[in-house]
């Protein structure tokens, strides 16, 4: 069980890490154990600072900018583990698309982390990796629907 003043430092410490990766300040690896494990859709569970690297240039590859908001997201704190649930907003480098996009997607995510100390030792990402929503034929529902 953690104490409130661990769950207050791991919080903050949930909320530098957005501030430094959308910074791509690559001091973020300092918050880090060296084994961490790392899962993302279509990136899979990889372990290892290198993996956050990976995960980083992969996802920066095709985002000319992201944007997260650490202080509006709802934190969930049990033990060792963070939940933040929040929005993210950005450009697509590709074509310039901003996201999210009206009836497409809303720009939501939670992360799980989990701390070993003070370090992040798992971190995992769940939202639909498809941001823009141009990926039209999962719609299952129709579009009409999405954009009501």
């Amino acid at each position: 069980m953690s104490t409130p003043a661990e769950t207050d430092r791991r919080i903050a410490l949930v909320k530098e890490y957005f501030r430094k990766g959308d910074a791509g300040d690559m001091t973020v690896l300092d918050l880090f154990t060296d084994d961490v494990e790392v899962r993302f859709p279509k990136f899979g569970t990889r372990s290892g600072k290198a993996a956050v690297v990976a995960f980083a240039q992969g996802l920066l590859s095709r985002v000319r900018n992201l944007q997260h908001y650490p202080d509006d997201y709802t934190y969930v704190a049990s033990g060792d583990l963070v939940v933040a649930e929040g929005w993210e907003s950005g450009v697509l480098t590709e074509d310039g698309t901003p996201w999210p996009v009206a009836g497409r997607s809303d720009g939501k995510f939670c992360n799980v982390f989990r701390f070993r100390g003070d370090l992040i030792s798992h971190l995992h990402i769940y939202v639909d990796p498809d941001i823009s929503g141009a990926d039209t034929e999962r719609f299952f529902w129709g579009l009409d629907a999405a954009a009501s």
